[in-house]
């Protein structure tokens, strides 16, 4: 069998690219599909895992793939078809797609209702997969490989799975034309859902982030204006720019506590307020206060699994433009540098790509 780079997952603080058996061609299931990856974005659910896991990479065999660590990791990726499995038609050799890493069984109640992503056995191509995108080659199902249309670059395909979230929580909190939004959180979903709600027409944007540095990265991608949450108080600064009434939308991208509560008192009565992030603590609020004034807190897991043709048109036609997202660019080789520019609490970065090929 032949071998081919992969970066591992072990443990916290413990990847490792090295050579590892690469996909079996001649090993093809029927619904199967082969592709070599050619940018894979490195994500903050890495990012946890890298410093804190293991929490979604399965130590036990998990129930729908039977995989458990070490993993290959990567979830945000585009790749180019090498073979395709014999009952396969969506897609064929040659083909440029873009992965839509979740995996579900399609029997379960949640399945059978088209709400694919809330799958009890639900798995996730380079978290929970034998394969992932931070590799030479990965095997996919064929349902989670959508072509390319030439508008679409590479690097823009490796941008639909983070860009899907983003929107999934925009769409979700019903971000109208017009609107008054908050975000909070300038990493790669935060910023990527601050070009997700001027797409959807949102009239102002306004920013919440504690590093001034990824502050100034992401500004410019269409915040009427950013703030420092240590130094402002956001909520006063948002009833004080909206004659007293807040905004009509918080996008919740940060996974905090404080976050979450500014986007709460920031957000008029009768406003929708979109949790994103990702909390790895409880979080507390003022439940009498969310009666009062009617206000409406969404969660939001992942995205729909049937959304890559939309947000790949949103991007074909320039709406969402999710490249501006990105902030540098690595090798598969120095991966874990990566890891290491984006945990950086003083860091500038946003989003990492890795050129897999």
């Amino acid at each position: 069998m032949s071998e081919m780079r992969a970066a591992r997952y072990y443990g916290v603080k413990d990847i490792r690219v090295e050579d590892v058996p690469a996909p079996d061609p001649e090993r093809l299931g029927a619904t199967q599909v082969l592709i070599e990856p050619r940018w894979c974005g490195i994500c903050g659910t890495d990012l946890h895992e890298y410093v804190a896991g293991p929490i979604v990479t399965p130590t036990e065999p998990h129930p729908l793939t039977g995989t458990q660590l070490p993993q290959i990791l990567g979830h945000e990726l585009s790749a180019d078809v090498v073979a395709v499995g014999s009952a396969v038609e969506k897609v064929r050799p040659g083909d440029r797609v873009s992965i839509m890493p979740l995996a579900y069984c399609g029997e379960c109640d949640f399945c059978v209702r088209g709400l694919n992503h809330l799958c009890v056995k639900m798995g996730c191509v380079g978290l929970s997969w034998e394969w992932g995108g931070l590799a030479s080659a990965a095997v996919v199902e064929s349902y989670q490989a959508w072509p390319l249309p030439d508008e679409v670059s590479y690097e823009q395909g490796a941008l639909i799975e983070p860009a899907a979230v983003s929107a999934w929580g925009v769409a979700r909190a019903g971000v109208q034309p017009g609107d008054r939004v908050l975000v909070t959180g300038a990493g790669p979903i935060g910023a990527l859902a601050v070009l997700a709600a001027r797409a959807a027409g949102a009239g102002e944007v306004y920013l919440s982030e504690p590093n001034p540095r990824r502050a100034a990265r992401a500004e410019p991608l269409g915040a009427t204006a950013a703030f420092d949450p240590t130094r402002t108080d956001v909520a006063a600064e948002l009833r004080e720019r909206t004659g007293g009434l807040g905004v009509d939308v918080a996008i919740e991208c940060a996974g905090n506590e404080p976050a979450l509560r500014a986007c709460l008192d920031g957000t008029r009565a009768r406003g929708t307020i979109s949790q994103v992030g990702l909390h790895v603590k409880d979080a507390s609020f003022d439940a009498m206060d969310l009666a009062e004034r009617e206000l409406t807190l969404v969660g939001n897991w992942c995205y729909s699994v049937h959304d890559w043709p939309r947000i790949t048109a949103m991007v074909a036609s320039g709406a969402f433009p999710v490249e501006r997202a990105v902030s540098d660019r690595t090798t598969l080789e120095e991966t874990v540098a990566g890891f290491e520019r984006l945990i950086d609490p003083e860091g500038d970065q946003i989003k990492i790509l890795v050129a897999t090929k």
